[in-house]
């Protein structure tokens, strides 16, 4: 079995691999000088060559709240543009399954907690990363509409917050998790008395261990399919841990992690996104699969990671 793993350089991208190099698979793996994928020549010049029986597109530009609020053109351009190529090549080239991992985002700024796959489209999304969300709400609808018009076994995954190895740890553009780690290994390194965070620190998050998405990847690679999905009057599968951590209480386990002693100050004058959003994740525990790493473990591996590669 041939698996092509779109993104595998990224941080979903590369866990997967991680995790498929354990099986015995073969993996088609094309970095960006061999294969750009906002190209549309160059996705279907790759696909009519290698031919891949399985694809998963973790291809996509993420970032956290600034990077949505100052590069939106970029987020909903150049998303739509991987996913198109990618999901209509899979069609013209016969793939037996195609796996698209979208985001937590998808959902109404004010969906009731925990969010079920159903409230998708319910009601208007959370302004500051609207575009983002829109472009991976089109993923979602492609793959159902080529379902529903082809019978293609095409499909989506919805995870939570993703973070471990190869996150991006930039200090404005990452997400929160990355950019806090970074922030208060600085903070300790510098010997700084205090750490400031965006907003009021209230804000309720879910947070998953990128190794735990990878997992979730190969179980739905083996044991899922389109029809468990459509069959069930919803478009996708949620991919989380249905644990939910306010940004305070997430500070504190980083510094702990870290090490700092100093102070944690939060501005509330910044903007935090949405008050809370966790995702409920039965479903896809009803089919089998449940997530392994607690938060505190894997805060650990990652902060170990990211000294083994500064």
């Amino acid at each position: 079995m041939k698996i092509f793993i779109a993104g595998h350089t990224g941080l979903v991208g590369s866990a997967i691999t991680r995790r498929l190099k354990k099986e015995d698979v073969s993996l088609l793996l094309a970095g960006r000088h061999q294969l750009n994928l906002l190209k549309q020549d160059q996705v279907a010049h790759f696909f009519e060559k290698e031919r891949p029986d399985i694809v998963i597109d973790a291809a996509a530009k993420v970032g956290g709240i600034h990077a949505n609020s100052t590069y939106p053109a970029d987020f909903i351009y150049e998303n739509l543009q991987i996913q198109n190529n990618i999901i209509n090549s899979c069609l013209k080239y016969g793939i037996k399954k195609l796996i698209f991992l979208g985001s937590a985002c998808i959902y109404p700024k004010f969906a009731d907690q925990p969010i079920k796959e159903e409230y998708l489209l319910a009601s208007p999304l959370e302004p500051t990363n609207e575009p983002y969300a829109i472009s991976k709400i089109a993923g979602i609808k492609m793959c159902e509409s080529y379902y529903r018009q082809y019978g293609c076994d095409f499909f989506s995954l919805m995870p939570t917050n993703q973070y471990g190895p190869y996150d991006n740890f930039h200090p404005l553009n990452s997400h929160v998790l990355p950019a806090l780690l970074r922030r208060f290994h600085e903070a300790k390194r510098d010997g700084l008395n205090s750490v400031e965070v965006w907003g009021t620190g209230k804000a309720k998050r879910e947070f998953q261990y990128v190794d735990d998405l990878a997992d979730a990847c190969k179980f739905a690679v083996e044991n899922i399919t389109a029809d468990d999905i459509y069959n069930d009057g919803v478009t996708h599968l949620n991919v989380g841990t249905g644990e939910e951590y306010s940004i305070e209480e997430l500070a504190k386990k980083i510094a702990q992690v870290v090490g700092y002693e100093g102070e944690v100050t939060f501005q509330s004058d910044k903007p935090e996104g949405v008050l809370r959003r966790v995702g409920d994740n039965t479903r896809i525990n009803k089919l089998g699969w449940t997530h392994k790493y607690s938060l505190e473990e894997g805060l650990s591996l990652t902060y170990n990671w990211y000294l083994s590669n500064l």
